[in-house]
């Protein structure tokens, strides 16, 4: 909808009603726009391409902010929107939200598909990822328990984890559906399970997975 320089907007910010948390707010002539993500300045095309996807193909009223050092995308609300909303954290928790739908949605498939014994065992082979590679927050088979059944997660419970802990473990859950099942068709009907997500945040993680080496697996 609009590509706009910092001179041309106001940014505040305004608590959440129901969050302990500032919300980065945008106004440009009248409207107010919420912050969906931010990028590096070396990231111009990934911001462009998130744009295009919200504005183009899903006929969003978005901002995409150029400034100096970072790109940002804003999506257009109502303040008063924010009572009922489910999003509003950053690049981040969204990519590792997503990460946890598509860990419940091979826990779920290989219930389903191969019984809760091989379940229980998937659920042995992650939690000894995570120990492995120091997750935050995910160093027992209690918390994997917790990660995999429970869903939605509240944000408040999303853990503390950092993008490249995301790409590990989407690379090992690939790597141990790929093993339970065969082949590496799970991924198809897997990848569904992120329609539990807000649109536009699930689109900044398919935008985010695709311009990733993961994408190829992730298909």
């Amino acid at each position: 909808m609009f590509i706009l320089k910092r001179q041309d907007v106001e940014i505040s910010s305004i608590q959440h009603p129901k969050r302990d948390q500032q919300v980065p707010i945008l106004s440009y002539q009248g409207q107010t726009f919420r912050l969906i993500s931010v990028f590096k300045a070396s990231q111009e095309e990934e911001a462009r391409a998130l744009w295009r996807e919200l504005t183009d193909n899903r006929g969003k009223a978005c901002v995409l902010l150029e400034e100096p050092e970072r790109f940002s995308v804003w999506g257009k609300i109502r303040l008063e929107q924010l009572d009922s909303d489910t999003g509003g954290h950053g690049k981040t928790a969204i990519l590792v939200e997503a990460s946890i739908l598509l860990l419940q949605g091979v826990s779920i498939d290989i219930e389903e598909f191969l019984g809760a014994r091989q379940a229980a065992l998937f659920e042995k082979d992650i939690a000894e990822v995570l120990q492995q590679k120091q997750f935050p927050q995910a160093s027992s088979l209690e918390a994997v328990k917790y990660l995999v059944s429970t869903n939605p997660l509240p944000a408040a419970k999303i853990p503390d984890w950092q993008e490249n802990h995301v790409v590990i473990l989407l690379q090992e859950l690939h790597r141990l559906g790929k093993a339970y099942f065969g082949n590496a068709n799970f991924t198809k009907q897997v990848i569904y399970k992120l329609e539990d997500m807000p649109e536009a945040e699930r689109s900044l993680f398919l935008n985010w997975l695709n311009q990733s080496p993961l994408g190829k697996l992730w298909q």
